[in-house]
């Protein structure tokens, strides 16, 4: 099993930015898989479920080495993690089933279009005004199944939905970033989990895949960016975020139009 290069670089990148940022590193690993994937000249027909469901696994190591630094900083609410962790992975689940259903080309269409949504949002600096409480058990399980659902299909940890639904609930946006660090870790294994079983027996997956699962790629990824998403969270600590996700935002505009082109 040959581990390229390309997985450690993507991986460094990767880990800083769902450290520094809280939007998980699915929306970098997905898009730059598919391009890497291509090159490799995997089956067209199954590389953007590769992709997604490989990012998905990825997540899952990154996402506890983030929140083990955002735990040290005293900012993941735990109790709102826990109300919110059981419809999350249930989500999950039914989101991995629905990406299955979908042809290759409308989950690639799918996830261009949400990371052109989440680019616009950070370029624009939206942030929903306070404006309500945090709801009750029901109103937080219906929050989490949507967010894991739709984190599921196009492979992330949540943090683009989880930050901004927990700053409108008057949550501070150090802690919002924190706990939705937290709650990719059940969005990562619920949905991996998912994408290993539907893609089981799909024919035209390359060697050293379970599912829709590339053991390579994962290994690469996730050597380094776990090294470095705690990194990526002591910075958040220390830098201005809203000139690096400007930046950042140019950057998932660049990977979201080759989606729709390529």
């Amino acid at each position: 099993m040959q581990i390229d290069l390309l997985y450690l670089l993507l991986g460094i990148f990767a880990g800083v930015a769902a450290g520094l940022l809280g939007i998980g590193g699915g929306l970098i690993i997905v898009p730059v898989l598919v391009f890497i994937f291509q090159q490799q000249q995997f089956a067209s027909e199954v590389i953007v479920h590769l992709a997604v469901g490989t990012s998905l696994a990825t997540i899952v190591l990154t996402s506890i080495s983030s929140v083990r630094s955002h735990h040290q900083h005293g900012a993941v609410l735990w109790p709102v993690f826990v109300r919110m962790a059981p419809a999350i992975v249930l989500g999950a689940l039914l989101g991995s089933v629905v990406a299955d259903w979908m042809p290759t080309r409308v989950l690639k269409w799918v996830f261009a279009f949400f990371e052109l949504t989440v680019a616009t949002q950070m370029m624009l600096a939206y942030r929903p005004n306070p404006q309500r409480k945090l709801p009750n058990w029901p109103g937080l399980s219906l929050a989490g199944s949507l967010i894991g659902a739709v984190s599921a299909i196009v492979g992330i940890g949540g943090g683009t939905m989880t930050v901004p639904f927990l700053v409108w609930c008057n949550v501070a946006m150090r802690k919002a970033v924190a706990t939705a660090a937290a709650c990719g870790l059940p969005i990562a294994l619920a949905g991996a989990t998912g994408f290993i079983i539907n893609g089981w027996n799909e024919p035209g997956l390359p060697a050293w895949s379970s599912g829709y699962v590339y053991w390579p790629a994962f290994i690469g990824i996730v050597a380094t960016s776990v090294l470095f998403a705690p990194l990526g969270a002591r910075l958040a600590h220390r830098l201005p975020a809203a000139r690096l996700k400007r930046i950042f935002a140019l950057l998932l505009y660049v990977l979201g139009i080759r989606m729709l082109l390529g």
